[in-house]
């Protein structure tokens, strides 16, 4: 049975909570479409290629990491937003993006779910934007010879590194700066590259983000914490697929993640 998209909206507010966010970006409904949803789909950044493929799935809904719509909003309409926007009116598609809400939450976001992917254990809340934390702090559990029963002695550095690119499909860009074994892994996925500091004052060995900035290498050398770049898109396609999964399940809809690739 199709579900009515103010239910999903409400839904999606309610579990993820965007008021709490001063964030970059639009938060909840950005392109209305059908009353109804029978058929989800759901994709890390809106772009005319997703917008296809959701158009060949007879997706009413998309659901996104990263919306159309940023910061102080559209002054004029060019030619790219005209077609992406096209492609979703031609197809009756609604968009729905939700950016900070997502990668906070403690049980669908991207941060906690690359840290249990991780095999971590407890998580802690970590990186503050404006007020609000947007990352965590994964203990990290291993032994002295990669059992599970010495916690406190943490993960070997360079197994942490291939679980990394195991848990994202993709090898990793590694500032190898950090102690031998990490026992406090600090998240933040996507652009998060400026939390060392917060990092370093949080205890944590190491920083796991998305993209580096051109000052990162410098400043985890001189913080003496491992950096591990894993790719903005590979590392934030875990939250809006289980998202969609949540959203399936609750409402008895059709769900298919739609992947399109990105190096960054």
């Amino acid at each position: 049975m199709p579900t009515p998209t103010s239910a999903i909206l409400a839904e999606l507010d309610r579990l993820l909570e965007p008021q709490r966010f001063d964030d970059y970006c639009v938060n909840g409904l950005q392109v209305p479409g059908p009353a109804e949803v029978a058929t989800l789909a759901t994709g890390v950044s809106a772009n005319a290629e997703l917008f296809e493929l959701a158009a060949r799935e007879r997706a009413q809904l998309l659901l996104v990491h990263h919306g159309l719509f940023w910061g102080a909003g559209v002054t004029a309409v060019d030619p790219a937003l005209k077609r992406r926007l096209q492609l979703l009116f031609d197809a009756d598609i609604a968009l729905a993006a939700y950016h900070l809400p997502l990668d906070a939450h403690p049980e669908l976001g991207n941060n906690a779910l690359l840290a249990r992917a991780l095999g971590a254990g407890a998580l802690a809340p970590f990186a503050l934007h404006r007020g609000q934390p947007i990352g965590c702090i994964a203990t990290m559990l291993g032994g002295k010879d990669g059992d599970r029963d010495g916690d406190d002695d943490g993960l070997a550095a360079v197994d942490l590194f291939a679980r990394v690119a195991d848990v994202t499909a993709r090898e990793p860009l590694v500032f190898d700066a950090g102690p031998a074994r990490v026992r406090r892994l600090a998240i933040v996925t996507g652009a998060g590259a400026d939390y060392i500091a917060d990092a370093v004052a949080a205890g944590a060995d190491a920083l796991l983000t998305g993209e580096p900035t051109e000052r990162s290498m410098a400043l985890a050398r001189e913080s003496r914490v491992h950096l591990i770049a894993a790719g903005h898109h590979a590392t934030e396609t875990f939250g809006v697929n289980a998202l969609g999964e949540h959203l399936a399940e609750r409402f008895g809809l059709r769900h298919v993640f739609l992947d399109v690739p990105n190096p960054v």
